[in-house]
């Protein structure tokens, strides 16, 4: 006995296809985030580099290999907390035709952990850590970089001229500081966890390693430029 076709509603149909439309267009919006990303990184730079209680001492920025920026990180909890956050990294590479400007491509990356104590409330601050060394640089390389396990991230010194602290805490592997509800500072951040976010990275540079996009291999998209031109100002 010969079956018949099952028969396809009209609504049916359109929704196949609208639901391919979706899906073809989800890499293309995901993208766009991520370029985003790029502009308010530049914002939040510029914001604590121009703040009027100090900024990163310009000998610390001479010193860093790599800047990390996470813009909106958030943080909250009701005895047990979490944070999390995604943003970017930029490393120096040697000055080519590519990469001008000194800096290569950006790595998008996520900022999470979970803390436990006596904690309730929620906060979003804007995070930036500096990388100091090479071997800061490599643990970067790393789809799982542990704070405080692989690499500790201590308080950097705040104000524009450099000071006896300064000069000893050019030999941490990585400062971070914090800008919270207009005040800005530096802060010691234990138990985060930093991640190559893969996705971000995938639908921008397709499937170049992160030693790629950290090396100066892979170009900068057009979005960076204010980025790197706040990166060379200060």
């Amino acid at each position: 006995m010969r079956l018949a076709s099952p028969s396809l509603s009209p609504s049916f149909v359109a929704g196949l296809v609208l639901a391919g439309l979706a899906t073809a267009a989800a890499p293309a919006a995901h993208a766009q985030k991520a370029l985003d990303r790029l502009q308010s990184a530049a914002t939040v730079f510029h914001d604590i580099m121009t703040a009027p209680d100090g900024g990163v001492p310009a000998v610390i920025l001479d010193h860093a290999q790599c800047v990390m920026i996470v813009p909106g990180y958030k943080k909250a909890g009701f005895g047990f907390g979490g944070a999390f956050g995604r943003g970017v990294v930029t490393c120096r590479v040697d000055k080519t035709a590519a990469q001008a400007a000194g800096w290569s491509a950006p790595l998008f990356v996520t900022l999470g952990g979970a803390s436990f104590g006596l904690q309730i409330g929620a906060q979003e601050s804007d995070v930036v850590m500096l990388i100091m060394t090479r071997d800061g640089e490599n643990s970067l390389l790393n789809d799982h970089v542990s704070l405080g396990g692989d690499m500790a991230a201590t308080a950097g010194p705040v104000g524009r001229e450099a000071s006896a602290e300064t000069d000893l805490r050019l030999h941490a592997k990585m400062l971070a500081y914090s800008r919270s509800r207009g005040l800005f500072g530096g802060i010691t951040v234990k138990g985060g966890v930093i991640k190559q976010d893969r996705d971000s990275n995938h639908w921008l540079y397709k499937n170049a390693t992160a030693k790629q996009i950290l090396d100066g291999t892979v170009a900068r998209p057009e979005q960076a430029s204010t980025l790197v031109t706040e990166l060379g100002r200060h």
